[in-house]
């Protein structure tokens, strides 16, 4: 039976320039908000805390947080 991504946390390596696929899954949660990012539409993240962000302002916010 084939298992579906739909509605499973994926776990990515962040990088500098993009991120690596560890296990598959259709979205990952922002680390601040706790909302779903889309996969396709993830654009903010931390390299140094291996944290994704769901907007330019949660960043912000977890950057003067640390």
């Amino acid at each position: 039976m084939l298992m579906s991504n739909t509605a499973r946390v994926a776990k990515l390596h962040y990088m500098a320039n993009g991120f690596r696929v560890l296990s598959p899954g259709d979205h990952v949660l922002c680390a601040v908000t706790g909302e779903r990012i889309s996969v396709d539409s993830l654009r903010y993240w931390s390299v140094a805390r291996q944290e994704a962000y769901a907007t330019p302002e949660a960043a912000t916010k977890a950057l003067l947080e640390a």
